[in-house]
């Protein structure tokens, strides 16, 4: 297998390091701490935070927190229809998997020693899948993590802001011999190769999965692979750090927008409140249509 970049042809004429368009929407669900609404393509994923007060029992008297998440798939986020983990029998292997390991990347982005007797709950729900579910799945909840940190401090519900640093999940795989980032459905299911890696904005590594399911890898493979994750989540923290800068000047605008029009109002109350009108005032101010003055006026 070869790690070239090029003379791969794409969905979208989409370049072999380039990853796919990303957006989002913060606090898309109403009763969360935060929530993040996230797209990476076609893929489409909801992360939201939940504060509860409490420890799972292997942690009962210690004075720290917890954090746990849960990846599911709805019914209909693929072309074939799933069923509900609620309607079967136990729940599915790769949802437990995969809820692992949302749980154990996203620890690493908040410091649960300072947050005492209560656990972090991180619901990550898949609306539509067209590959990279549990990376993007990443990338969002650590969003929402981040918005929802700050909240609690801003609220004086932690002592401190907890949050350590944001993270971001990558597809990288080799597909028809050529390496790529970012995989959809049809290159990650035709990989002869594919990684996920989780990697902090500052260029840490927190996790990295990956098979060879036809040939082994070289390692010099597996390297190139690695440089090519590292730019790409450099691209995904460039994206969303301008998405939510641009959030943050929004919500900005909008309190000076609150701020001006409250200062109308109490501008439009100081005015009703001055002194009475001079004689001459009162004499050239019409009554009102069913006012004694006017019956007076009209007699």
């Amino acid at each position: 297998m070869e790690s070239n970049l090029t003379n791969l042809v794409r969905a979208l004429e989409r370049a072999p390091h380039e990853i796919r368009a990303i957006d989002f929407v913060v606090d898309a669900l109403g009763y969360t701490s935060a929530s993040v609404l996230f797209s990476q393509g076609n893929t489409k994923v909801l992360a939201s935070i939940t504060l509860q007060q409490g420890l799972p029992p292997f942690l009962k008297g210690q004075p720290v927190g917890w954090l746990s998440a849960e990846y599911a798939m709805l019914p209909s986020s693929t072309h074939q229809r799933n069923n509900r983990e609620s309607s079967q029998a136990q729940r599915n292997a790769r949802s437990v998997e995969i809820s692992r390991l949302l749980g154990r990347c996203l620890r690493t982005c908040v410091d649960l020693s300072l947050l005492r007797d209560k656990t972090i709950l991180i619901d990550c729900d898949v609306l539509q899948a067209d590959g990279g579910t549990r990376v993007a799945c990443i990338t969002a909840a650590s969003l929402a993590l981040e918005i929802a940190t700050k909240r609690w401090f801003d609220k004086k519900i932690t002592s401190s802001n907890i949050f350590v640093e944001r993270i971001a999940g990558i597809s990288v795989g080799f597909v028809k011999d050529h390496l790529a980032t970012d995989l959809d459905y049809p290159e990650d299911s035709a990989a002869e190769a594919d990684f996920n890696f989780i990697i902090t904005q500052g260029n840490r590594l927190v996790e990295v999965q990956g098979t060879s399911e036809k040939t082994p890898l070289a390692w010099e493979q597996f390297d190139a692979a690695k440089a090519l994750a590292q730019e790409s989540v450099k691209q995904i923290f460039t994206v969303t750090a301008q998405k939510l800068a641009t959030l943050d000047l929004e919500a900005s605008e909008l309190n000076e927008n609150i701020t001006a029009l409250l200062n109308m109002s109490q501008d439009r109350q100081r005015n009703s409140r001055q002194a009475p009108a001079t004689p001459t005032q009162q004499n050239n101010q019409k009554p009102g249509p069913f006012s004694l003055g006017n019956r007076i006026v009209k007699s």
